[in-house]
C-alpha cells in the first residue's frame, strides 16, 4: 500500500463500524483483499508495504506462519464486525508483495477461512498476483484446487537491462513458461502486468516488451507508466543524477503504442490501464474498487472500505500480529468520509472507466466545464455518460482538474 495516508481517528479496539456504514452492505458488491507483505527482493521503484527476510530478520513475530495465524483471526474479526449483513464476497484478491511466496496450502487456509466467515458468491473471482520466479506447475496447480481461479504474472518488461534498472530478478524466459504452467494447471484467466517509461527504455524496448506478452495469449493486460515515488532507491538515484526522470512526452508515446497493439491484439481497454479479451476477463475486484463497492482489507497495511468509512491496518508485520493476538483490531486509523467526498472519488475513479462518468454525478461547474473539453476532443458523449478520448486519456489528470474546479 503507498506510504501516504491521511492521519485518520482512532479505530475502535473491536473493529466496529458505524451503524451508517453497515446499512450500506448489501447495495453494492463485497470483496476481500488480502496483503501479502513478504519480497524475495526489494525492487526498486516499489513503495509498497512489503519486506524481505533480511529486512524483517529474525526477531520474534516476523514468521510467515505467525502472519497467516494474524490474518485468519483477522478474518474471524471481519466477521463479528459484519455480521449477517454482508453479502457473500464476489471477489477475493491476494496481492502484495508476492502472495506465491507463501505455500499455496497456507493461501488455501485464509481463501476457506473467508467462505467459512463471510462467504464466497458463486462464481466469485479468486485473483492472487505472483512473480514469475515464484510459481512452478505443483504450486499453481494445488492454487488452483484450492480455489484461485485467476492469477496475474509480474512480467513488468521482456529486456533484461530494463529488469535490471527495475531490480526485477526474474529471467524474462520464464514468463511464457509461468503462463504456460497455469494453463495446464486450469487457469482461465491469465493476466500479465507491464511497466513502461523505466530510465534507459527505448521505444523498441517497449515494443519488445509488449510483443513477448502478446505472444503469451493473455487474457488482461495492466500498463502502467513508471512513477517515482518518493522514498524509493530510483528516487535517489534519480535524485543524484544517476538515472534519468521519466518523460511525459515519452510516456505518451508509449501508452498509445501499447494502446494500438493491445487492440490490434483483441484486447480492449476498460479502465485508463487495463485491457482485457473480454468483458469476463476484467478485473472485477479492481472494478469493484473503481466503482464504490465495498470491501475488507487483511494484513499489514491493507485498506478497508465499507459504506463511506475506510480505515488502514498497521504496517508492520509484528505490530499487525501483536494486535491480533490481544484481541484487538490491527487498524491503525480511519476516516469517515462526508457526500462531497464521496462524490469527488466517484468522479476521479469513473471518468477512468470505459464506460465513462455519468454527468449527474458532476456539480454546476464541473457541468460547465464539460463542453469546452469535448471541444478540445477530450471527452465525447454516450448517452448519459462521459468517456475520454485517447487524447483524453493521456491528458486525464487535466480533465479531472476541469470537472473538479
Amino acid at each position: 500500500m503507498p506510504s501516504v495516508v491521511p492521519a485518520g481517528e482512532p479505530v475502535p479496539a473491536d473493529g466496529r463500524l458505524p451503524e451508517q456504514a453497515l446499512a450500506e452492505l448489501g447495495t453494492r458488491p463485497f470483496g476481500v483483499y488480502v496483503h501479502v507483505p513478504f519480497c524475495a527482493v526489494r525492487c526498486g521503484y516499489c513503495d509498497f508495504n512489503t519486506y524481505t527476510a533480511a529486512e524483517l530478520g529474525s526477531a520474534p513475530g516476523t514468521a510467515r506462519g505467525r502472519y497467516v495465524e494474524a490474518v485468519l483471526a483477522e478474518v474471524r474479526l471481519a466477521g463479528r464486525v459484519l455480521g449477517d449483513r454482508v453479502p457473500p464476497a464476489s471477489t477475493v484478491f491476494f496481492g502484495g508483495g508476492t502472495p506465491t511466496l507463501l505455500d499455496p496450502d497456507d493461501l488455501g487456509r485464509v481463501l476457506a477461512a473467508v467462505s467459512e466467515e463471510l462467504g464466497l458468491a458463486p462464481g466469485a473471482e479468486v485473483t492472487t498476483e505472483a512473480n514469475p520466479d515464484s510459481v512452478t506447475p505443483e504450486a499453481l496447480g494445488r492454487l488452483h484446487e484450492h480455489g484461485v481461479t485467476r492469477i496475474s504474472f509480474g512480467m513488468q518488461s521482456a529486456v533484461p537491462h530494463v529488469l535490471a534498472t527495475l531490480d526485477r530478478s526474474h529471467d524474462p524466459q520464464r514468463v511464457p513458461e509461468a503462463v504456460a504452467w497455469a494453463r495446464e494447471a486450469g487457469f482461465d484467466q491469465v493476466s500479465l502486468d507491464l511497466i513502461y517509461g523505466t530510465p534507459g527504455e527505448s521505444l523498441t524496448d517497449w515494443e519488445t516488451s509488449l510483443a513477448a506478452a502478446l505472444a503469451c495469449r493473455p487474457d488482461h493486460v495492466s500498463a502502467y507508466a513508471l512513477v517515482v515515488e518518493e522514498g524509493t532507491a530510483l528516487a535517489r538515484a534519480v535524485r543524484r543524477g544517476a538515472l534519468p526522470a521519466p518523460e511525459d512526452d515519452d510516456l505518451a508515446d508509449k501508452y498509445l503504442r501499447a494502446d494500438r497493439l493491445l487492440t490490434e491484439a483483441g484486447l480492449e481497454w476498460y479502465e485508463l490501464s487495463n485491457w482485457a479479451r473480454t468483458s469476463a476477463a476484467r478485473c472485477r475486484h479492481n472494478e469493484l474498487y473503481w466503482t464504490g463497492g465495498h470491501w475488507w482489507g487483511l494484513g499489514p497495511g491493507a485498506h478497508s472500505h465499507v459504506g463511506g468509512t475506510r480505515w488502514w491496518n498497521v504496517r508492520h508485520p509484528t505490530a499487525y500480529a501483536d494486535r491480533l493476538e490481544a484481541g484487538s483490531s490491527p487498524g491503525q486509523a480511519r476516516e469517515v468520509l462526508d457526500p462531497e467526498t464521496r462524490r469527488v472519488e466517484r468522479v476521479l475513479l469513473e471518468v477512468r472507466l470505459s464506460e465513462g462518468l455519468p454527468t449527474d454525478v458532476l456539480d454546476d461547474r464541473g457541468r460547465a466545464a464539460v463542453p469546452p473539453l469535448v471541444e478540445r476532443g477530450l471527452l465525447t458523449h454516450a448517452g448519459p455518460r462521459l468517456v475520454l478520448t485517447p487524447l483524453g486519456r493521456l491528458l486525464a489528470d487535466t480533465v479531472v482538474r476541469a470537472l473538479l474546479p
